[in-house]
């Protein structure tokens, strides 16, 4: 199994239940403060990837849900510059297993890429903020 680097805002119940997950399947879960890293543009960007700008974002953080913040109105530059300064607006998780780097957590794609041995969805989606008070989160373009 792998060696999951885990990137996750401290406390949120989204990224309990995806660490549960992989580690349900076999996988260690090395987690990391998501707020405290320090990122920069260039070991921010690959975790992205190929994905739109505007799905880099965390669609629950304050910022964008208030409109202060217009995921699809910024370019790669300035999306990064706004998430180096503000952590929150990443999407989240960040994961890395090897050279390899994604966000979020589409059980699909996450299961193709490191595979999730039947491990089920413990209580609903698996991306997202569990607040009821909060809107569920856009699924990504793929």
């Amino acid at each position: 199994m792998a060696d999951v680097t885990f990137f996750e805002k401290p406390g949120c119940g989204g990224n309990a239940r995806q660490k549960a997950m992989l580690e349900q399947a076999g996988h260690r879960v090395i987690a990391r403060d998501l707020l405290s890293e320090p990122w920069t543009p260039g070991t921010l960007r690959p975790f992205f990837g190929d994905r739109p700008v505007a799905d880099w974002f965390n669609r629950a953080a304050p910022a964008v849900k208030s409109g202060e913040v217009v995921p699809e109105a910024l370019d790669e530059a300035s999306a990064l510059a706004a998430m180096v300064e503000r952590p929150l607006l990443i999407r989240r998780p960040l994961m890395q297993v090897g050279d390899r780097r994604d966000c979020g957590f589409e059980t699909d794609r996450v299961n193709a890429w490191i595979g999730l041995a039947g491990a089920a969805p413990a209580g609903g989606a698996m991306e997202g903020c569990l607040r009821p008070d909060m809107p569920p989160c856009p699924k990504p373009a793929v």
